[in-house]
């Protein structure tokens, strides 16, 4: 086969950097081609004379995807799920009623340049959802741009600190610091942890959590299939917490990245990625 493996040229860290490295042996150690462009590179392309055979869009670019993929190109994941999982208010929108996930409520759009100036959507969301209740920022990564507001006056001064989309919902108090981590490929669940944090409401490992291997049960596998089924992921992670009533959806990533459950796990899922694009392209 012979891919490309498209990055975001505006990223340039050791921790996005080394995975990038690791899917390119990934596909090279099968004897495929990989060739990496940034979206600097791609962003005057106006066609493709020598087509490759596959896209790994390992950005959030989503006009550069969908342009890729009108110049006829098979993108790993499509825009659209990239597009989806995204932004959090969209996330919800595609799994509202088909999974279970905390109770949200999505804030009203404001313009960057004007931000909040009403902030009475603020109580209301709070009188459903009950306090303490979690602000997501609708774009954000690694537990980043979440908050947990214990006070309707606390919710407000972060709305009004923030010009971000937000969505707001419901904390699920009984799996603070706790949740589990479910790589999807395909239809598989390829590797699986529980992340924990005893000192903070977000499990993240970023945050300084920490995690250990998990054997994700029939239910939790079900509904990470389901929510990777609906968005319409090729892969990606999917983030539950425990709910009293069983798991919950928390958050879905397109692009998850795969260090840390790799230490955790052992399952190197840049090789997990690259067999399956294999079959897909075989079959």
């Amino acid at each position: 086969m012979n891919g490309w493996l498209v990055i975001n040229g505006f990223l340039n860290s050791n921790k996005f950097n080394e995975i990038y490295e690791w899917l390119r042996i990934a596909f090279e150690g099968k004897g495929h081609v990989i060739n990496v462009y940034t979206n600097i590179e791609l962003a005057d392309i106006d066609e493709i004379k020598d087509k490759p055979d596959f896209v790994l869009f390992w950005d959030k670019d989503i006009p550069l995807a969908k342009r890729l993929e009108k110049m006829g190109l098979r993108l790993f994941n499509s825009a659209k799920a990239i597009e989806n999982c995204d932004n959090k208010a969209l996330t919800y929108i595609e799994l509202e009623g088909m999974v279970k996930m905390p109770e949200t409520v999505i804030v009203p759009m404001t313009y960057r340049n004007i931000g909040y100036g009403n902030t009475d959507f603020v109580k209301k969301a709070a009188d459903k959802l009950g306090l303490p209740m979690i602000i997501k920022e609708c774009y954000g990564s690694f537990g980043q741009q979440v908050y947990l507001a214990e006070s309707v006056d606390e919710a407000v001064k972060i709305v009004e600190e923030t010009r971000e989309p937000l969505i707001f919902q419901e904390f699920i108090s009984q799996s603070r610091g706790r949740d589990i981590r479910i790589n999807m490929v395909g239809q598989e669940a390829v590797a699986s942890m529980i992340r924990y944090n005893e000192s903070d409401f977000r499990a993240n490992i970023t945050n300084g959590g920490s995690m250990y291997n998990y054997e994700p049960n029939d239910d939790e596998i079900k509904i990470a299939k389901k929510a990777a089924d609906i968005l319409n992921l090729d892969f990606g992670g999917i983030d539950i917490l425990f709910g009293d009533d069983g798991p919950l959806i928390c958050e879905v990533n397109s692009n998850a990245h795969f260090k840390n459950i790799y230490e955790c796990t052992g399952v190197n899922v840049a090789e997990c990625i690259v067999e399956y694009i294999e079959k897909c392209l075989a079959g």
